[in-house]
């Protein structure tokens, strides 16, 4: 087994941790749902809490109205502002140098290369690995997955902890499209952005798999293409819908499945002490490798659930 070099062991540290902010770059600008949480707004940041906790806006306020002259203006307490509660969700990451690859690349500059490999490896894995994460419903993993699309927009479950099926929390609940196993159409399309929208309160980017994506550009065949330049200058294929970007993923090929989204109200939390943070470079007794681990503490939240659209059943899938 080799023995453990400090000098050697606080390189690599250094240089990993160096690296994090790049990383988390090329992470976060890799798919279309990962650019669009983050393009033009910020992951939020906190520093703790036993609960991420989403302020949520449910009802109108009943004071607010004209009045005349001396007339009494209504000072009625109001409710309808709530909170969604989160739990804390972990991610991490292991880069690992084995103790033959190191005696293989003997000097600094070679085992700064060989560990610019083994980041490069551990990036494009959890661009995947997170992607499809944050498709997801949070159950995979023993549940220990963070909260993806397929719970976060629809008409059914509870996160944040507000039960959509109960009576009172209808505004709980996204707009919703079954299209019964038919071709997608301009007017199903149309139908559920306009459900999901208020005013100029409209969905910001819509994403689908690439079958469904090929099915509204052949719609478009006779029509002038518009394309959305921020989305197109991040390297994503898209199409304009109502002035809405749509652009396909990977992840749902196959799945029948298209979202409207309004990112406004869709969020990446961040603990702003553990966000892909480097451990530093150990040695186990055991094993003749030397390891650091990227930790990272969040979860994707949303704060409005019904203006996020979600149409299903679409074919061919």
């Amino acid at each position: 087994m080799a023995a453990g070099n400090s000098n050697f062991d606080e390189i690599l540290s250094t240089t990993l941790k160096n690296y994090v902010p790049k990383l988390t770059d090329n992470i976060f600008s890799a798919r279309p749902l990962f650019y669009a949480l983050t393009n033009g707004q910020t992951i939020r940041r906190i520093s703790g809490g036993a609960k991420i906790v989403v302020p949520v806006i449910y009802g109108t306020n009943s004071t607010a109205g004209s009045y005349s002259g001396t007339d009494t203006i209504d000072t009625t307490a109001q409710t309808g502002i709530s909170a969604a509660e989160y739990d804390w969700k972990q991610y991490a990451a292991t880069v690992t140098i084995s103790g033959v690859e190191e005696a293989k690349n003997n000097g600094e500059a070679q085992i700064i290369d060989l560990l610019e490999g083994k980041i490069f490896q551990t990036q494009e894995t959890i661009i995947e690995n997170m992607n499809t994460m944050l498709f997801g419903n949070g159950t995979g993993n023993s549940n220990k997955d963070w909260l993806g699309l397929s719970a976060l927009v629809g008409s059914t479950g509870s996160p944040g902890g507000i039960d959509a099926t109960d009576s009172d929390n209808s505004w709980w609940r996204s707009a919703v499209t079954n299209q019964g196993s038919t071709a997608i159409t301009l007017a199903s399309m149309a139908t559920l952005y306009n459900n999901c929208s208020v005013g100029n309160d409209q969905p910001t980017i819509g994403i689908t798999g690439q079958n469904q994506y090929e099915a509204y550009e052949a719609l478009l065949v006779d029509q002038i293409r518009y394309t959305d330049t921020d989305m197109a200058d991040g390297g994503f294929q898209n199409l304009l819908f109502k002035g809405c970007p749509l652009t396909f993923d990977g992840t749902l090929a196959g799945e029948g499945k298209l979202y409207f989204l309004n990112t406004k109200y869709l969020q990446l939390v961040a603990h702003s002490d553990v966000w892909f943070k480097p451990t530093p470079f150990v040695r186990p007794t055991n094993q003749d490798a030397v390891y650091s681990q990227l930790l990272c503490y969040g979860e994707l939240t949303t704060s409005n659930r019904a203006r996020q659209g979600f149409m299903y059943g679409i074919t061919p899938a």
